[in-house]
């Protein structure tokens, strides 16, 4: 398994897994009809923007095995100012859920806000229907510390928790 920086040639393989991930992990907060009709258009114009117009607090790590991607983590630094750095995706090949990867994407993330934004708190946001990335974070030491509600792209306002580590040393060192 091989971790590097996300690049412009990664932008349909990265889109596919986002969308891929919605489909298999959102159905109770997306619509039917925007996962089977427009997760995948909406989710390239996301990429599309971050990888060729990237902000400068964006890190994109992928994870990549004989060129196939398997998992990614976006991160921006600073972006709340409450929060600090958001987490903002973390998607892993279902295939290989469960082996760690999903891990070694958040410590790396963690790792790069550490170096560049450790005087920021670092956090996400996970639906409150997302019960097995709940416990995924808990397992790590996340911490819930608010509920906020996201406004879905297909319009549906969805209860979410933001989970925090405090600085992102507490992830970056386990």
């Amino acid at each position: 398994m091989i971790l590097r920086e996300a690049s412009l040639k990664d932008l349909s393989d990265i889109a596919a897994l986002h969308a891929q991930s919605w489909r298999e992990n959102y159905s109770g907060a997306l619509s039917a009809e925007y996962l089977n009709e427009h997760v995948s258009s909406d989710r390239t114009k996301i990429w599309t923007e971050r990888l060729t117009n990237p902000s400068f607090n964006q890190y994109v790590l992928i994870a990549e095995d004989d060129g196939v991607l398997c998992g990614f983590v976006c991160v921006y630094g600073a972006k709340h100012p409450k929060y600090g750095t958001i987490i903002d995706n973390l998607h892993v090949n279902s295939s290989i859920k469960g082996q760690g990867l999903g891990t070694t994407l958040l410590i790396a993330a963690a790792k790069w806000a550490a170096t560049n934004y450790k005087d920021h708190d670092l956090h996400l946001e996970v639906l409150e229907l997302n019960e097995n990335a709940i416990k995924f974070y808990k397992s790590l030491g996340g911490r819930n510390i608010a509920l906020s509600y996201w406004d879905t792209p297909c319009g549906n306002k969805v209860k979410e928790f933001i989970y925090s580590w405090g600085t992102p040393e507490v992830l970056a060192n386990q």
